[in-house]
């Protein structure tokens, strides 16, 4: 019988943890729904992207049909404890670690998903999709709400980020998507992005930082057929 390691991606910076399902949530800070003139939710939107999206290999390969890839920078927190209907006082005793993460998007094609009131798992599953750093053991840090991380693009800082400003913080989070399925030990949650999101080019060289450079993730940007 196949065991964990044969098949699933292993969480570096968290032995013997290995990742199944990947969550993330959308609009979660409200200047970034304002910069895309979207409405501010009233509960947290939360859709998945495919294990074939992670990568920590620090290279997005965008397929050159995409006209608007997008980066977002995002807090991502990784699941230890499993629990099913888990109370918010108690969803921190459920994250493992913390690490830093992008949610890259083709978003014309995201917009065309919209506008036929269809899923966007097209617009953000695509394979290195999901570049994520390293993860730092929760133990080791403070309240995930103190986990401010910032991303720059060819030297120039484009996102700032600070999780004390999340529409819903990360037991809220946890809460309402444990409501719904059974959170497994090493699923990741990307935890929504700031405003700055901008447009992705070949070539382009990013840098993202979590807790002052504690965490760092380098990804360079790549166009493929």
């Amino acid at each position: 019988m196949a065991k964990p390691s044969d098949l699933l991606p292993e969480l570096p910076g968290l032995p013997g943890l290995y990742t199944r399902n990947i969550y993330c949530i959308g609009r979660n800070y409200a200047a970034h729904a304002r910069e895309l003139n979207n409405p501010i939710p009233a509960r947290p939107v939360i859709f998945t992207k495919p294990l074939s999206s992670l990568t920590f290999d620090g290279v997005i390969r965008i397929p050159s049909f995409v006209r608007e890839p997008h980066f977002e920078t995002e807090l991502v927190a990784a699941i230890g404890k499993p629990g099913k209907n888990i109370e918010r006082d108690d969803a921190l005793s459920h994250i493992a670690g913390y690490g830093i993460g992008i949610d890259v998007t083709a978003r014309d094609i995201q917009q065309e998903l919209k506008a036929a009131a269809h899923p966007w798992f097209l617009a953000k599953g695509m394979d290195t999709f999901a570049p994520t750093s390293s993860f730092l053991p929760s133990d080791d840090l403070p309240d995930p709400e103190q986990l401010t991380f910032t991303l720059s693009v060819n030297r120039q800082l484009r996102q700032s980020g600070d999780p004390s400003l999340m529409l819903f913080p990360l037991p809220e989070l946890v809460a309402q998507l444990s409501r719904y399925v059974t959170l497994q030990s090493g699923d990741l949650l990307f935890t929504g992005t700031p405003e700055g999101v901008g447009l992705l080019r070949d070539g382009d060289q990013l840098h993202a930082e979590l807790l002052l450079g504690r965490i760092v993730l380098d990804i360079r940007v790549e166009t493929s057929d």
